[in-house]
């Protein structure tokens, strides 16, 4: 008998009315409903039925005076926004981003262990440094702090968060109503004295009921991908297509393994946008009525910041001009690399090429049939190159909707994913373990009556 095939990992992102710059502009768009919880509640619902690990939101400290009128980006805050949720959801994993810059480990230990007890352990905290200096400016910075002391802050900053919710174990609690409330012994300080945080803990919150939330995080940088190799429990990250993606996982489990982790104990959740449709020609369609929606002049400035040239004259449904090889190219080149990638690999016009960067940058877009998109899914996750995903619809929400009704069947088919949850928790959708508490031995402590 062959070794069973793994099951496909998928999370929900949500994101405004859907991914595509242009989502909002279509007639049928639910860009009114951005401030209605029901909105959220019913995407969440929809995420649920096709039983998908979790929903997950990104963040952001600043409007963006200038792009806001290019489109909705930040409106609710998530953490409340997923306690909401919440309760109108039973089963799917519920995870937000909270940055390490910007929050103290007291504050974001507090909020996501009572997230964690009031869901019954469906949190998960993607743990970010943040990155524009109009974010700063908001918590008292002039600027973004320099690369290095961010990652140096994040490191510190989970370090004190776990050992927070470590610091009060579940099992001192006693409910003797002739007697102790909690057995105070067991509960201790964490005296955090570090360069960037001083914590003196405990936690005023018991231990959550996954032990800690699962740590996502979204590691690119070098030093990103230490920090994920040494922290995270599952990995969100950007890949243009599978070569990409091996390339990437296979040095992250390399790290992993470097400071003593199994390697395929994290998942690797690329971005994946894709356009489902009964016909391929459908789901191009769908993807091209979308891009036809996106405004010419907005879009072209914004390529030409991307490839460091004046592209506002460049014919729309003529093919991209050439363009420098990237060892020319002076500016960043990271999404040169992918715009690069993208012309060699699709040859697109102008207006595709404008269309694949306005629906997820540089992230995996699959455009076909039900069955073409679960062949890709099955491709990328038997060569290693992932996990799972972490789906980025084009629009919110009939692109979810689309792939609920339509993929995950077909994967179900394939025995490639759950047709029922099996577990209650996060940790239990991804297959994750409660981690054992640092410091599990019973200490006195101020807090115990022997200890005065």
């Amino acid at each position: 008998m062959g070794a069973v095939a793994p099951e496909v990992k998928l999370n929900l992102f949500l994101f405004g009315v859907g991914h595509h710059k242009a989502a909002w502009r279509a007639p049928d768009s639910a860009v009114e409903r951005l401030g209605d919880v029901d909105y959220y509640i019913d995407l969440a619902r929809t995420a649920e039925r096709g039983k998908l690990d979790a929903v997950f939101f990104a963040d952001g400290h600043s409007l963006g005076i200038g792009a806001v009128e290019d489109g909705p980006t930040w409106f609710l805050e998530p953490l409340t926004l997923l306690s909401a949720m919440s309760q109108h959801t039973e089963r799917i994993g519920l995870v937000s981003t909270v940055s390490s810059t910007f929050w103290t480990p007291f504050h974001a230990a507090r909020l996501l262990a009572g997230l964690d007890h009031i869901t019954g352990g469906r949190i998960g905290w993607n743990v970010v440094t943040s990155m524009f200096d109009a974010e700063a400016q908001n918590h008292s910075y002039p600027s973004m702090p320099a690369h290095a002391e961010r990652y140096a802050r994040a490191e510190e900053f989970i370090d004190a968060v776990i050992r927070l919710w470590d610091s009060w174990p579940q099992e001192s609690l006693l409910h003797e109503r002739d007697g102790r409330y909690a057995d105070g012994g067991m509960i201790a300080p964490i005296d955090h004295q570090g360069e960037h945080f001083q914590v003196a803990g405990p936690l005023n919150v018991p231990r959550p009921p996954q032990g800690r939330p699962v740590l996502f995080q979204a590691g690119a940088s070098e030093q990103g991908r230490d920090l994920a190799a040494r922290h995270a429990e599952a990995i969100y990250a950007v890949a243009y297509d599978a070569e990409a993606a091996l390339d990437y996982s296979t040095d992250v489990r390399r790290r992993l393994a470097t400071v003593g982790r199994e390697p395929r104990g994290t998942a690797i959740m690329p971005g994946l946008v894709t356009y489902v449709g009964s016909t391929i020609a459908e789901a191009r369609a769908k993807q091209a009525a979308l891009d036809e929606l996106l405004p010419t002049e907005a879009s072209l400035r914004q390529l030409s910041v991307f490839i460091g040239q004046d592209a506002s004259g460049w014919e729309l449904d003529a093919p991209v001009p050439d363009l420098p090889p990237l060892e020319e190219f002076t500016g960043p080149k990271g999404r040169y690399a992918t715009i690069l990638r993208i012309i060699a690999t699709e040859q697109p016009t102008v207006r595709q090429l404008l269309g694949r960067l306005a629906a997820g940058g540089g992230h995996c877009t699959m455009v076909g049939t039900p069955e073409s998109v679960a062949d890709e899914i099955e491709r990328w996750v038997d060569s290693g190159a992932a996990d799972g995903f972490n789906l980025m619809p084009p629009t919110l929400p009939g692109g979810i909707e689309d792939f609920v009704e339509h993929v995950v069947p077909e994967l179900q088919r394939r025995g490639r994913f759950r047709s029922e949850y099996t577990g209650t928790t996060l940790r239990d959708h991804l297959g994750l373990q409660i981690p054992e508490r640092r410091g599990s031995e019973v200490q006195e402590s101020a807090l115990s009556p022997a200890g005065g």
